[in-house]
């Protein structure tokens, strides 16, 4: 779905006294008072039922922080906030204490967002957002942001999404997006991450398992500035990772990622003239070309390319391509194995990507090191 973009930046409070009887009906309050007095209140909230939840985010504030216990939580109307925290004062969301916490967006209105965040320095982890009828997850102009051991899935629309100008410094870490298709679309925008029309420096993903999207597994469509993505997999989407389109030109920081069992290419500039950096990567058995990069200025060194059904690169003459599986004189080093069957598995302790042999050489020079 193409979103439009735009900032808008707000300022709320709640008194001491306002602040005490919102927390006190979502379940629980503590409250610390800083030099800044009233307005650097902050409390802890401990919420069970779906209203409380729904009372919780509609009131956050800085220094807030909703701590959820485990159950599924059917919202009737898309959670949202424009609220901000601070570099200080974090609004923070999360499962308490390891519980399984869903947010379900069955009961939704067609074409409703599941979350939506308009607000700076939030940091939501450990949760899942599923079956929204639209997107899944969605963060405009954030600043500083921390999206940590999240899974979307199953979402009418992209599972997670950045968007919007201003969206800078955020971390999206530990991401599981799986499932998602738009039926409105017939799958043509359902990206398990879109970073898309906007712009912002300092955004980094890291270890998110993107698979089983109908669209792409990670989508940069109109974003005008750097992304950073590193230690991520992407399988059994339209494209592994698209890197551009719409007119864009950046130059997006890409390495030691994996693309297999894409039904189009690995890894694509998608039309982005930019200098896309792409290092230590691994596409294997696409369904179109491994490193798709025909227009721009992308530089290319030690990745690694097998099996792809439409070869293993694509390369323009603008683009720089060294010591790469396809260049000149590079043997590429045989893979430990091809069962993918450990991809699924549990992450490791603090939510890492599984330990798997798929795809893993022994290498320390060339090819994506599956961590």
């Amino acid at each position: 779905m193409r979103l439009s973009t735009g900032r808008h930046r707000r300022t709320r409070t709640l008194s001491i006294a306002a602040a005490v009887a919102v927390a006190a009906g979502a379940g629980g309050v503590y409250l610390g008072l800083s030099d800044g007095g009233a307005q650097a209140a902050s409390r802890t909230v401990t919420v069970s039922t779906t209203a409380q939840l729904e009372t919780a985010v509609r009131h956050a504030t800085a220094g807030t922080v909703i701590e959820i216990r485990g159950g599924t939580y059917t919202p009737s109307a898309t959670l949202k906030s424009t609220a901000n925290g601070t570099s200080s004062a974090r609004i923070v969301v999360r499962a308490h204490d390891g519980e399984k916490v869903r947010i379900d967006g069955s009961g939704l209105a067609d074409g409703s967002w599941l979350a939506a965040i308009d607000g700076d320095h939030w940091t939501v982890q450990d949760l899942t957002f599923q079956n929204s009828p639209a997107q899944g997850f969605v963060a405009t102009s954030s600043v500083g942001g921390v999206f940590k051991n999240l899974v979307t899935a199953h979402n009418g629309g992209s599972g997670f999404t950045l968007r919007g100008d201003g969206t800078t410094d955020n971390l999206v870490q530990n991401l599981d997006s799986h499932g998602n298709y738009d039926p409105a679309g017939h799958g043509r925008n359902a990206d398990g991450i879109a970073v898309k029309f906007g712009s912002g420096t300092g955004n980094r993903i890291t270890g998110a398992r993107l698979y089983d999207n109908s669209d792409d597994g990670l989508d940069l469509w109109q974003f005008s500035s750097s992304v950073r993505i590193e230690h991520t997999w992407a399988f059994g989407n339209r494209n592994g990772f698209e890197l551009g389109g719409g007119g864009v030109t950046v130059g997006h920081v890409v390495g030691n990622n994996a693309a297999w069992d894409n039904t189009v290419n690995g890894f694509t500039e998608n039309s982005n003239r930019g200098g896309i950096v792409l290092n230590r990567n691994t596409a294997y058995g696409n369904g179109g070309v491994g490193f798709s990069f025909a227009t721009g200025k992308a530089r290319l060194a030690r990745n690694l390319a097998v099996g792809n059904k439409g070869g293993a690169s694509e390369l323009g003459s603008s683009a720089v391509s060294a010591a790469n599986s396809w260049d000149r004189g590079v043997v590429a080093p045989a893979f430990k194995s091809t069962d993918a069957a450990g991809v699924y598995g549990a992450r490791r302790s603090g939510g890492v990507l599984p330990s798997v042999e798929f795809l893993t050489t022994g290498s320390t020079v060339i090819g994506s090191n599956m961590d």
